[in-house]
């Protein structure tokens, strides 16, 4: 039986603004409550106490990339069970396979199709992946 979930809060941690400002209207435009960040670490911790119900990421960011950010997330306990969408322009099979061993659900190349993360959104919610 799918593990359905019910997603209200997203979390969204991209270093380009512009992303983060047009992904929080898109995605509250559809009915979630959107917290953007442009610092991984300050999205990090964000996500560690707040416990949103979704994270959007980005894996080229200073500091702490994407990668580091999904790992650091999943390896505490009452984090692991936050599904990860990583939205990145990085393409290349290792990428998306590295992401995927990280803990992603879910791993979509820019530049964003957003219905295709709205999609993406649902089928985490619904459980059927």
């Amino acid at each position: 039986m799918p593990l359905k979930r019910a997603i209200k809060k997203i979390l969204v941690v991209d270093d380009d603004a512009t992303i983060t400002v047009l992904l929080k209207k898109y995605l509250e435009k559809n009915g979630y409550e959107v917290a953007a960040m442009n610092e991984a670490s300050e999205g990090l911790e964000y996500a560690m106490t707040r416990k949103p119900d979704l994270v959007i990421l980005d894996v080229m960011m200073p500091i702490i990339n994407g990668f580091n950010f999904c790992r650091l997330l999943k390896a505490e306990e009452d984090c692991k069970n936050i599904p990860v969408v990583m939205l990145t322009s990085r393409n290349k099979l290792k990428d998306i396979e590295i992401g995927l061993e990280m803990g992603a659900e879910a791993y979509l190349i820019k530049p964003l199709n957003v219905e295709e993360l709205l999609k993406t959104i649902k089928v985490i919610e619904s459980g059927e992946r």
